[in-house]
């Protein structure tokens, strides 16, 4: 496992961004102070019952889960790979890992075989954990292939696991959590300097890599931005990403952990369910991406429920019109904070409580404590290379460090490959990935702005803008759109471009329909795979 150099690690602990304990001491600490606490809500939107675990349920179902991994031949430093759904298992066998000094590897539930089999493979994962069937997919039919492959890994946990399995399949529930295994001595567990996490980059490039965490480099994460928003152990949380992804993770696992605050696990996405259980749960705080947002907002207007409780959504990972930062208030009744960040350091700019709302429309935040950022430019402008360095910076990536090396500048700054500018208060404003920079002859479109101004125009419920060849002037731009409503021409946007005072070299000169922008679990758009789409049509 990657590890950070000693120099690095004394400047964090030395300004209290780590520390010499763990999420499981959390966990202990949370348990022992109010045993009979709501810790976790594991809710499914089909309807099923809810499901409940108090903080003292959830450190004896972590040690029961320890013990039988344990039992499993899982050893420290073993990476236990994990497909499962939002719900308490998942939060559990995170923890159990770190009792035993592993680490857990989500992977998102959407991923097929050959990404996950890419996972397995990389990390060489003992223990496969997934539901045997979810959504109308067979994890244990796809899993069973890849085993074939892969000689170790040993053992495949599913939940519900058919009869019969087959050698090496174990029920979640029957085998690992309520078998006789040996307790796990406490000295077992992971140190804060150990690995508690690898995660896969979501894949807006193609390529994802094994992001390694540690419990120090989570806990800087967390910290900073639980601080930042103000949000204490009364706060309810809930969001519409999988815990599994780097965005779940943290704002909706380690974050109410850190607190002593509740989490509500919800299954999968569905914005009229969700709404239901915001109502029921009274759930405070929710981190999402713009399109759950959007979701959320349409979902509010058709069949209101009552939001009282609901006060802060923080979103990312796509610019925000003025229109939404209103509609978040009138119809959701929340106040939105725009954020940036990546897997490899979490959230790292967020607008703050103490800015004007709409803030949230015109910046991407500054800078959460404990962490930099610098805009290195070629001389050409105010747009340049987003850079950023601090406590929460991963450690690396698994098995590939010149990958990792390759990211990072002679003077220990991580290039994050976005685009961004100054937002005019101190802060960022995200202008695109490097790779979607788009020059049409001598000029840079700024995408992201484009984009921007384009969600404002009443017919677009969703765009990306992205470039495609052109003999001439090397690239021009082509908008993809997802429209409520009749579907405007590329005339009419033009003119809405024009209307808001936009360059005329930065209109598109293309559109594109389609139904839904391809996009990864956490909302951001795969504009690799739109790229790719344009070349195939000429």
């Amino acid at each position: 496992m990657p590890t950070l150099p000693t120099a690095d690690a004394d400047t964090w602990r030395a300004s209290g961004w780590w520390r010499d304990d763990t999420f499981l001491d959390d966990l202990r600490r949370a348990a022992e102070a109010t045993p009979d606490g709501t810790a976790l809500v594991s809710r499914r939107v089909d309807g099923a019952p809810r499901e409940t675990l108090t903080w003292a349920e959830l450190a004896d179902t972590v040690e029961r889960l320890a013990a039988g991994l344990a039992g499993l031949g899982v050893r420290r430093g073993d990476v236990v790979a994990a497909q499962l759904p939002n719900g308490w298992r998942f939060v559990a066998l995170a923890l159990a890992c770190a009792r035993i000094g592993a680490a857990i590897g989500p992977i998102v539930p959407i991923m097929r075989r050959r990404e996950v089999e890419f996972a397995l493979r990389l990390t060489g994962s003992p223990v496969y954990v997934a539901a045997a069937e979810w959504r109308g997919f067979s994890y244990g039919d796809m899993v069973a292939e890849i085993a074939a492959d892969l000689p170790g890994l040993r053992h495949r946990v599913l939940l519900d696991a058919p009869a019969g399995g087959g050698p090496g399949v174990l029920d979640f529930d029957r085998d690992l959590l309520g078998g006789d295994w040996a307790p796990v001595p406490a000295d077992a567990a992971a140190g804060p300097d150990d690995a508690f996490q690898v995660i896969f980059t979501s894949g807006t490039t193609g390529e994802p890599k094994g992001v390694v965490h540690s419990h120090n480099t989570l806990y800087a994460m967390n910290r900073a931005q639980a601080d930042v928003l103000h949000l204490t152990g009364d706060a309810v949380t809930a969001m519409g990403s999988p815990t599994t992804h780097q965005a779940g993770f943290t704002w909706n696992f380690l974050m109410p952990l850190l607190l002593g605050a509740t989490s509500v696990q919800v299954d999968s996405w569905d914005a009229d369910a969700m709404l239901r259980i915001l109502e029921e749960e009274r759930v405070s705080f929710f981190m999402g991406a713009p399109t759950f947002l959007a979701d959320l907002i349409e979902a509010q207007r058709r069949a209101p429920r009552d939001l009282s409780r609901l006060t802060v959504f923080a979103t990312g990972s796509a610019p925000i019109p003025p229109v939404v930062v209103e509609q978040a208030g009138d119809v959701l009744g929340c106040r939105l904070y725009a954020l940036w960040g990546m897997t490899e350091n979490g959230c790292v700019t967020i607008t703050r409580p103490e800015d004007p709302p709409m803030r949230a429309a015109e910046s991407d935040g500054t800078p959460v404590p404990g962490m930099e950022v610098r805009i290195v430019g070629d001389g050409g402008g105010a747009v340049g290379a987003l850079q950023v360095r601090g406590a929460s910076q991963c450690l690396g990536y698994f098995r590939r460090p010149e990958v990792y090396a390759a990211s990072l500048t002679p003077d220990g700054w991580f290039d994050t490959g976005d685009l961004a500018r100054g937002d005019g208060y101190g802060g960022i404003r995200i202008a695109g990935r490097v790779k979607d920079l788009i020059s049409r002859g001598a000029e840079k479109i700024p995408v992201v702005e484009v984009e921007a101004a384009l969600l404002r125009h009443a017919a677009v419920r969703d765009v990306a803008v992205v470039g495609y060849p052109d003999e001439r002037l090397g690239e021009r731009a082509c908008a993809v759109l997802v429209c409520r409503g009749p579907r405007p021409s590329l005339a009419d946007l033009q003119a809405h471009l024009a209307g808001l005072g936009m360059a005329k070299q930065y209109w598109p000169e293309r559109l594109e329909f389609i139904d839904a922008l391809p996009k990864t679990p956490s909302g951001k758009i795969q504009k690799f795979v739109l790229r790719e789409r344009l070349r195939g049509e000429g």
